[in-house]
């Protein structure tokens, strides 16, 4: 029998894959080390939307201009959530537990020429 090359979805897949191990690999370290990070911002196109969900959502989580405000005066902290085993990564005010309410996700961020992506 002769194996078959890898199809392009099957690359993409494994790259994905890949990014996704990275990223909870570098998302445990920091989340054990229990540091403080300064934070960079959300893209202009995240607040947009964040913010009309707000609007059209009252109530239903801490409304994005809270939470900017909020990341700015403590800083952000990374968390793998209640399950770990999910894969999931939130960023949240550091003097933050609730995930709920409080989080977004590390694609929201501005990244900067100090940050890995």
């Amino acid at each position: 029998m002769t194996e078959k090359p890898p199809t392009q979805f099957e690359n993409k897949s494994d790259a994905r894959e890949q990014k996704v191990r990275e990223t909870l690999i570098l998302a445990t370290e920091l989340r054990e080390s229990q540091e403080l990070f300064d934070f960079p911002g959300i893209e202009a196109e995240t607040y947009a939307k964040l913010k009309a969900s707000d609007e059209e959502f009252p109530g239903y989580v801490t409304p994005i201009d809270e939470l900017l405000e909020r990341f700015k005066s403590e800083g952000m902290i990374v968390s793998l959530g209640a399950h770990p085993e999910s894969k999931d990564v939130f960023i949240l005010p550091a003097q933050s537990g609730d995930l709920r309410n409080d989080s977004i996700y590390p694609r929201h961020l501005q990244v900067n020429e100090t940050m890995d992506e």
